[in-house]
């Protein structure tokens, strides 16, 4: 194994070290890229031929193996419904994906330095990485789980300033301070003038990295400590049932799971409480959303809340709607009764009056909730049929929608997965969302990271829109987070409990609910920028050495064609 090699493996170490849920170690993050970038250099200032591709294969090894030592868990939830080695081959497909995108960034950053200055090369690597976080988080295939800012998930207190820039500001911090170290470190082992700009000492450079590092912290920390929530309390009780997510549909039936949550309820209620949140798929018995009302469930559940005059119970449901033709693209056609339908992972409100609140679940997991690509992929249909997903996918709305209670309490119900998503979670908030309600079945990861991370997630929201967040997760973990992103009262894992806790309810907009994700607009923008400059740049080299033999040097910035 070589020098770079060697790096590039320390580097997939820091990054996994400093990843949710092991505590304490996200200010690694801040220099976890450094060996990668040094093994990077190396290979530029070599004599390597084939240089792009010597770079493409080390970044690729880095970020797979950390992506995989993070997100293992995606192998549980699909080794307990199809064969190992199936399992193992779909897994591969969020590990590699992933760390396809962090690769293809870092190879335009090297494209990048072949016809450009460092620090605007450096500008693009910043640019490129922020565009592929957020195509991760808006096409078919998302899934921005291993986005740079989520990474101070357990550091929460670090980055309150999140409530102006969502996490795309961490992923920003992390980028600029790693090549801040790396280019600091090159001037104390190169030269007494900085690389970055010559006319700048290494200790200018030096004091100019502390300020960025320190700075952010500083601020937080003061953010973190002075916050204080004004008094609006509401009594929110959590239930985590804890029933088996592979016994849930069809081995016990769906009434007994309703008892077994009333139960719990019950033995956390108050006579203020306003809402009762029940996990994802709580009732798991597909009901027909326009028959909801004379079912015998709802019955159950509206008797239980005649004791509680403002009660309400948010819970998720298996649901379904019909239609006389195909009003969605979703919608399946059934044979026997001619009729169209849509199947939801959804939301209900339930209170002491006729009304009911629906709302279904808009961020769908790829290849399991929905087909990727559906148009392209429609053979493929039967196939993630057989995986357990719906043949047709679900259906979904396009926007998020508030439920209100009674007496006007705005809540978000947030259906697992969606919590990941900073921007749209703002939404609820913009629309009038008080605090909210996250339903979730992270059983299906069984007893690992995976349960920890999305309730650290969490934790990120709470700093973004300055909104309680309560949490309800069928087998754990279920817990209540203040404004601060504090998780104040919690759960363990597989154990059958209700929390109850009064939640200061809160109509003010964060600068980062308002504005949304505009560092990632502008990353975006800028890494068009650098697209058309690098497309430019190289159509003219070519142009001006059109007879240059394959693999050999023709810049002196270094790099040969891949």
């Amino acid at each position: 194994m070589n020098k770079n090699q060697l790096l590039t493996l320390l580097s997939a170490f820091l990054l996994w070290s400093a990843w949710p849920p092991i505590p304490f170690t996200a200010p690694a993050l801040l220099i976890a890229l450094v060996p990668l970038l040094l093994a990077v250099e190396n290979v530029i200032n070599s004599n390597k031929l084939k240089k792009g591709k010597n770079i493409f294969w080390l970044c690729g090894l880095c970020f797979f193996i950390w992506n995989t030592a993070s997100i293992y868990w995606v192998f549980n939830s699909l080794n307990a419904v199809m064969p190992s080695w199936v399992a193992v081959l779909i897994s591969l497909i969020p590990f590699g994906l992933a760390a396809l995108l962090m690769t293809s960034a870092f190879w335009l950053y090297y494209r990048l330095r072949r016809i450009s200055t460092r620090f605007w090369s450096y500008t693009g690597l910043v640019c490129f990485w922020i565009a592929y976080e957020y195509l991760h988080q808006t096409w078919d295939l998302a899934f921005p789980w291993m986005n740079l800012g989520n990474g101070f998930a357990q550091a929460h207190y670090l980055v309150q300033w999140y409530e102006y820039t969502g996490v795309y500001g961490g992923t920003l911090w992390v980028l600029v301070s790693n090549i801040l170290v790396f280019e600091t470190y090159l001037a104390f082992k190169t030269s007494p003038k900085s690389s970055l700009d010559k006319g700048a000492s290494k200790w200018i450079l030096t004091a100019g990295l502390g300020t960025y590092i320190l700075i952010p912290i500083t601020i937080s920390l003061i953010m973190y400590y002075r916050y204080q929530e004004k008094l609006n309390p509401a009594n929110v009780v959590v239930v985590q049932p804890n029933i088996d997510p592979y016994a849930k549909f069809g081995l016990m039936s769906s009434s007994a799971q309703i008892q077994q949550l009333i139960r719990l309820s019950d033995s956390a209620g108050q006579v203020n409480t306003e809402y009762f949140i029940w996990p994802e798929t709580a009732i798991s018995e597909n009901k027909d959303e326009a028959q909801i009302r004379t079912d015998p469930d709802f019955l159950s559940i509206q008797q239980f809340l005649s004791k509680y005059k403002n009660g309400n119970v948010l819970s998720g449901i298996s649901s379904y709607a019909v239609y006389d033709t195909a009003k969605t693209q979703t919608a399946n056609f059934d044979q026997n009764s001619k009729l169209y339908f849509d199947n939801f992972n959804a939301a209900i409100q339930i209170e002491n009056s006729p009304k009911v609140q629906f709302y279904h679940k808009s961020k769908l997991v790829p290849g399991v909730e929905q087909l990727p690509f559906a148009s392209v992929l429609a053979f493929m249909k039967p196939i993630f049929a057989g995986f357990g997903g719906s043949t047709g996918g679900y259906g979904k709305q396009k926007e998020p929608s508030v439920f209100y209670s009674q007496s006007g309490v705005g809540a978000a119900p947030v259906i697992c997965y969606e919590s990941i998503w900073g921007n749209y979670v703002a939404d609820y908030v913009k629309k009038g969302a008080q605090f909210i309600a996250i339903v979730t079945n992270d059983g299906w990861w069984g007893n690992t990271s995976g349960k920890d991370q999305h309730l650290e997630y969490a934790k990120l929201r709470a700093i973004e829109t300055r909104r309680w967040i309560a949490r309800s997760a069928n087998t754990g973990i279920s817990a209540f987070i203040n404004q601060r992103g504090d998780i104040v009262k919690q759960s363990k894992w597989w154990v059958p409990t209700a929390l109850k806790e009064d939640i200061n309810l809160n109509e003010n907009l964060t600068f980062y609910v308002k504005y949304g994700d505009y560092i990632a607009l502008m990353g975006c923008f800028g890494s068009g920028i650098f697209g058309i400059l690098l497309f430019i740049g190289i159509f003219k080299k070519r142009n001006k050495h059109p007879r240059q033999p394959e693999g050999k040097s023709i810049s002196s910035a270094g790099g040969c064609e891949l």
